[in-house]
């Protein structure tokens, strides 16, 4: 049974419409539900005491994936979404108009697509450009913009959609749970004894439009897991602390890594990883995320985290305690507490 079989509403004044650097003038300025994953208790505080929850020697992995500009039109005005790279000149893409297979897409008198297939599992199809490689992302950065969910309240800029810290362009939407983190932040965490490190993981679509969410299975994830990070996992793990990951993302790129012993090892490829209730975690101990809707397959992790009945409970507190959804909205610490 799936957490979405227990659907809630999210009122629509709790949807983050504007970005907390515009509400509050920074970026950390959001709200902090931190729950026991044993106990399941909640208390509320502010992103800013991120701090007062995590202890030296705990360690933290970031996705450093930064958000490419995903959405571009055609000559006639017509919206084509980038959903996967299958390589340097051919994409899935969401485009939600009649075409069929060998039609071509106009974007400029230089760029232009062709229609190679249409998916079975998904609305997307295959298209091949005419351009690949630097050509492609130039052309991509120059016409291109984020996406922009209808729930937002104005078209925001790139960099409204980016981490502090990322630094690999790959992801269709932004990794959202490290948003609220900044520079100050980070070191003070470091200073504190936290680690820091780093994984990739390059999102795509988290929803296909017409109440239509994709099913992870049928929607491979590129992603990496450096030795470094790896070696820094398995240091913490031989002296019993913890691994926090900042986002969804991150744990299903290091659920992924393990090999069939059940031990992280350094990875790179695709991943189609599920992650739901009875899935076991062999890496992570604690996530930093925000909340997600009842259909999403985030909130299918979650109950890998912590028993259902708690996590709606969390959610129903959060809904009344006024707490915003989505990427520009308030954050939910999901920790193995000792107190």
């Amino acid at each position: 049974m799936t957490l979405a079989s227990y659907p809630f509403v999210v009122p629509d004044h709790l949807h983050a419409f504007l970005p907390a650097e515009i509400r509050s003038n920074k970026r950390e300025a959001v709200k902090l539900l931190v729950q026991n994953r044993q106990a399941g208790n909640v208390h509320h505080d502010t992103f800013e005491n991120l701090s007062s929850y995590l202890k030296e020697g705990d360690v933290l992995i970031l996705n450093n994936s930064r958000t490419i500009p995903a959405v571009i039109f055609t000559t006639d005005h017509m919206e084509v979404r980038l959903a996967r790279k299958r390589s340097s000149e051919i994409w899935d893409v969401l485009y939600l108009h009649e075409i069929e297979i060998g039609d071509t897409l106009t974007f400029t008198s230089n760029v232009k697509a062709t229609v190679l297939d249409k998916c079975s599992k998904t609305p997307l199809i295959s298209l091949r450009f005419s351009i690949a490689g630097n050509e492609f992302y130039n052309y991509l950065y120059t016409h291109g913009t984020p996406i922009h969910y209808e729930y937002l309240q104005d078209h925001w800029p790139l960099q409204a959609f980016q981490t502090v810290y990322s630094s690999v362009p790959g992801s269709i939407e932004m990794p959202s749970a490290g948003r609220a983190l900044s520079w100050k932040m980070l070191a003070d965490l470091q200073k504190k004894g936290v680690e820091i490190g780093f994984v990739y993981l390059h999102t795509g679509l988290s929803y296909f439009e017409n109440d239509h969410w994709p099913d992870p299975i049928f929607q491979p994830e590129p992603f990496h897991v450096p030795k470094e990070t790896v070696e820094l996992i398995h240091l913490a793990k031989n002296r019993n602390s913890r691994i926090i990951a900042v986002g969804t993302t991150v744990v299903r790129a290091l659920e992924s890594a393990v090999d069939t012993q059940h031990i992280l090892q350094p990875t790179t490829g695709e991943t189609t990883l599920h992650i739901k209730l009875n899935s076991s975690l062999y890496v992570v101990d604690g996530l930093l995320t925000g909340f997600h809707e009842p259909e999403a397959s985030h909130l299918d992790m979650l109950s890998a985290f912590i028993d259902q009945k708690n996590l709606l409970a969390a959610y129903e507190e959060a809904i009344r305690q006024g707490y915003l959804w989505h990427e520009f909205g308030d954050m939910n610490l999901l920790l193995p507490m000792e107190n």
